[in-house]
């Protein structure tokens, strides 16, 4: 599978870039290479990770991969010392065999897991690093209710075939994928309580996100009708708190492998 140009908002994406951006440096803390001459930042979105990148590995050869035009503008002005390729995440393939593989919050738009995370893995050089960070939120409401709404509604024809993010394999199923192509393999989860403010707050978060892929599909006279409807069903379950705040715990999967 793969996401049109589109799906992605990168003003929407920022608003919450912050948050956005803790679990990436979480990631990144936790790389085992002190130096490297080229670095992949697979599924970079507007590049907010990709100059941090280049600060970590200074004179490396930093390349951002999206599949979106124009995420890929809005990372060239934000990260001009950098390179950056448009790419699919199943076919994709460096020129140059890099020592970092980073990916935060991309992979889990794709299937196939069990192939794709193999297929990165062998294009690493020796002591080459694969780091990953997806969103592990499919069976909660922000996602679940996305997929329930989509089919109830006079939206529900639109909505059959939008590109919704994919669940997760089972943990132990990564492990089981990676561990035999890795010297070393840490993984761990973290619910991160994301504090938002404003009406309606957990949908702006998902539209910078999960939830473009059923937007961009209805036509105009139906997205905020399906809008409306989706923020009705998450009130239950992210009510606004007595100082006007909404809490949103959201789960993340970060596995960091050296070859």
């Amino acid at each position: 599978m793969s996401i049109t140009s589109s799906t992605w908002d990168p003003t929407q994406y920022l608003r919450f870039g912050n948050e956005r951006l803790r679990p990436a440096l979480d990631l990144l803390a936790q790389i085992p290479l002190e130096a490297a001459d080229h670095v992949v930042d697979l599924g970079c979105g507007p590049g907010n990770v990709t100059p941090i990148l280049k600060r970590r590995y200074p004179t490396a050869d930093v390349l951002g991969v999206d599949g979106s035009p124009d995420m890929l503008a809005k990372a060239r002005a934000a990260a001009p010392e950098c390179r950056f390729e448009t790419g699919d995440f199943n076919t994709w393939a460096p020129t140059e065999a890099p020592d970092l593989i980073y990916s935060n919050a991309a992979l889990h738009w794709v299937t196939d897991h069990d192939v794709l995370f193999p297929r990165l893995i062998s294009l690493l050089k020796p002591n080459g690093v694969i780091a990953i960070q997806m969103p592990s939120m499919h069976d909660a409401p922000l996602r679940a209710l996305q997929n329930e709404v989509a089919q109830t509604g006079p939206w529900s024809s639109h909505l059959a075939n939008a590109g919704f993010a994919r669940g997760l394999l089972p943990t132990g199923t990564y492990y089981d994928v990676v561990r035999p192509l890795v010297k070393h393999l840490d993984m761990w989860e973290t619910t991160f309580l994301h504090v938002l403010t404003g009406e309606n707050a957990v949908t702006q978060w998902a539209e910078g996100s999960s939830l473009r892929p059923f937007l961009d599909a209805l036509p105009p006279d139906l997205k905020q009708s399906f809008r409306d409807a989706y923020s009705e069903a998450l009130r239950p379950h992210y009510p606004r708190r007595a100082d006007g705040t909404t809490l949103l715990p959201f789960k993340r999967l970060f596995i960091v492998g050296q070859v």
